[in-house]
């Protein structure tokens, strides 16, 4: 086997196994969305705060969802491979659960790539943000089942999320 065709199959390497962005011009534009959701783990204590209000930095939740829509805008900055796309939206939920606080962001786009990694880096961000409001009450906060729900368009179509894993 010759070193190019043994990474043929990667469509990130080149014919050397050097990582490589792929060439999206040939492919067709088309809407596509993807939706990521994930959980931060909290101490009661913390949750009562989000709850009331009370959080000593501010209102974590807007903070969080701010933090989550932005941080879908700069995903080619922070993921090496991504392509620069055009997003014309992303929606971020947060809903605060007796036990943490659960994180749902769907990207959409009209491109020739998908949005998978925008809505990922969304609900990480979003994350990363509510625990740097919250670290004070709960410096235990975690970061959990950060995953793909759900994506659409493009030529794979639809894909969704079944089973746990």
């Amino acid at each position: 086997m010759s070193m190019g065709s043994e990474f043929a199959e990667f469509s990130h390497l080149d014919a050397s196994g050097a990582a490589r962005m792929v060439d999206v011009s040939a492919k067709n534009i088309t809407d596509r969305t993807a939706t990521a959701a994930g959980f931060v783990a909290l101490s009661a204590r913390c949750v009562a705060a989000l709850r009331a209000g009370d959080v000593p930095k501010g209102d974590a939740l807007s903070v969080a969802r701010i933090a989550g829509i932005m941080g879908a805008k700069r995903t080619p900055d922070l993921v090496p491979l991504c392509h620069p796309i055009a997003l014309h939206g992303v929606a971020v939920d947060l809903t605060v659960a007796d036990d943490g606080v659960a994180i749902v962001a769907t990207a959409r786009t009209a491109d020739r790539t998908g949005v998978e990694m925008e809505a990922l880096t969304s609900v990480t961000t979003a994350a990363l943000a509510l625990i740097d409001m919250v670290k004070a009450i709960d410096p235990a906060a975690t970061i959990t089942q950060v995953r793909v729900e759900e994506k659409t368009g493009g030529k794979t179509g639809t894909w969704r999320r079944t089973g746990d894993r």
